[in-house]
């Protein structure tokens, strides 16, 4: 029988069971997708319940495995969401969707005696962001729903409840507090003052590490305390690198991650898509977002229009170095005035291209000047960082990789192909204290790439 550590991976739009074996070798993976549900309001959120439920059936069908022990469960899911409990338990709301707009006025109080929106902004490493600020989410519902707070006698972030199902723990975890909630105080590495000020008891953090012993249906098993997705997937290399880096982890989103910049946030950063998270070992770890993968896809969409390309074309294209040498390095073709709204410069000719490899390599270069641009905000002014990891859907994209090592000339650039870095990371965590022995080296799975 092989032994397990059990991760369930709650995305957005994918909820996943994951087993890995002592070598934390993937060795199951079963994926599902639930139908959203509306709040009180109509907004669509999450079915906490139905999740619940396949989680603890889930886990009962695989307690009578014959082909897997499960020796540990953890919890990794998206952040900015929290779930309500009342004295026995039970959930009293919806899990609400961070997308919900939070209606005007309910943080402005707490800014002004925060010493103004800038100031807690940076005090708390969370640009003011509304909903997604999981914090404003509690001022909100004290504000808005009061018989509902007064009856609410924990509040947890998501992947919390989830471990709480099982170990009737109630606990705080700092990788999901330190994720833009406004809850932490970065000046003091603790729960900010407002909090209490403002009425509201949150449970005490416990590090990611932590483990409870757990039982369901006679099957005993260790439950880690949950972890943000950014983190866990930050967890892998902070474990395994022996040396400084960055990693960009790429998608819809590019999230641009350094766990060495512990300086904190300026306000311009703070204007300009930066925040904080706290890593696995609850150090500050500065980052910055930019919406790479949806301006390429845009962009790249009237560019297919245009030359009557299929949408797949762009995967063929290898790096020219001519058509690289052509291409001007006096300033964006495709963001000449920066990134419009909607994120498309119609003013752009696209008669000015001779092919569609052209405009593509184009619109590739550009992109890649405005993610450098975000880079930048997150390295130190005495930056000796040596090595740049890229996970994700980049990962794939040659001529972004040999334009990217050429702009960042002076570090080594490393593409990752680890498969579900973050519910490795959330195994990696609990696995010395779970498997008892020593966490094995895993291989990252690296490339590295040099310009043209």
């Amino acid at each position: 029988m092989t032994e397990t550590i059990a991760i369930f991976d709650i995305g957005k739009t994918n909820k996943k069971i994951l087993l890995f074996d002592k070598n934390l070798n993937l060795v199951f993976e079963q994926e599902n997708k639930f139908p959203e549900i509306k709040d009180e309001e109509g907004f669509e959120c999450d079915d906490a319940g139905k999740i619940a439920d396949w989680i603890i059936e889930t886990l009962n069908r695989l307690g009578k495995s014959s082909q897997y022990m499960v020796k540990a469960v953890n919890f990794t899911t998206y952040g900015a969401t929290l779930m309500y409990l009342d004295g026995s338990g039970k959930a009293l709301t919806p899990a609400y969707n961070y997308l919900k707009p939070m209606p005007e006025g309910i943080a402005a109080g707490l800014y002004d005696m925060s010493g103004g929106v800038k100031e807690f902004s940076r005090r708390t490493a969370s640009p003011a962001l509304g909903f997604l600020n999981s914090g404003l989410q509690i001022l909100w519902l004290k504000k808005t729903k009061p018989q509902i707070f007064s009856a609410v006698r924990n509040t947890l972030h998501f992947p919390q409840y989830f471990s709480h199902l099982f170990t009737g723990k109630t606990v705080s975890e700092h990788t999901s507090i330190g994720c833009h909630t406004a809850m932490w105080d970065f000046d003091n590495m603790t729960y900010h003052p407002w909090l209490e000020e403002s009425g509201i008891q949150l449970p005490d953090p416990v590090s990611c590490k932590t483990i409870f012993p757990a039982t369901r249906g006679g099957f005993k098993f260790m439950t880690g305390t949950g972890i943000h997705d950014s983190s866990a997937s930050l967890a892998p290399y902070i474990m395994q690198s022996s040396e400084k880096f960055i990693l960009l982890s790429t998608g819809t989103w590019c999230i641009n991650m350094n766990p060495f910049n512990h300086e904190p946030l300026t306000a311009e950063q703070l204007e300009n898509d930066c925040l904080a998270y706290l890593s696995i070992n609850q150090k500050p770890v500065k980052s910055s977002r930019f919406f790479m993968g949806h301006i390429h896809d845009v962009n790249l969409d009237r560019i297919n229009a245009h030359f009557g390309a299929d949408k797949q074309a762009y995967r063929k294209i290898t790096p020219d170095p001519g058509i690289i040498r052509r291409l001007s390095d006096s300033g964006e073709v495709f963001f000449k005035n920066g990134v419009p709204e909607g994120f498309i410069d119609r003013e752009v000719n696209l008669e000015a291209f001779s092919s569609f490899e052209e405009a593509y390599h184009r619109l590739v270069k550009d992109i890649t000047s405005l993610c450098v641009k975000s880079v930048n905000f997150i390295l130190p002014e005495n930056d000796d960082t040596k090595t740049v990891f890229i996970s994700g859907g980049f990962a794939k994209n040659e001529i972004f990789l040999r334009l990217l090592a050429d702009k960042l000339g002076n570090k080594r650039i490393f593409t990752s192909e680890i498969e579900n870095a973050t519910a490795l990371g959330a195994a990696m965590v609990v696995y010395e204290k779970a498997m008892t022995r020593p966490i094995p080296e895993i291989n990252l799975g690296l490339k590295e790439w040099v310009k043209l």
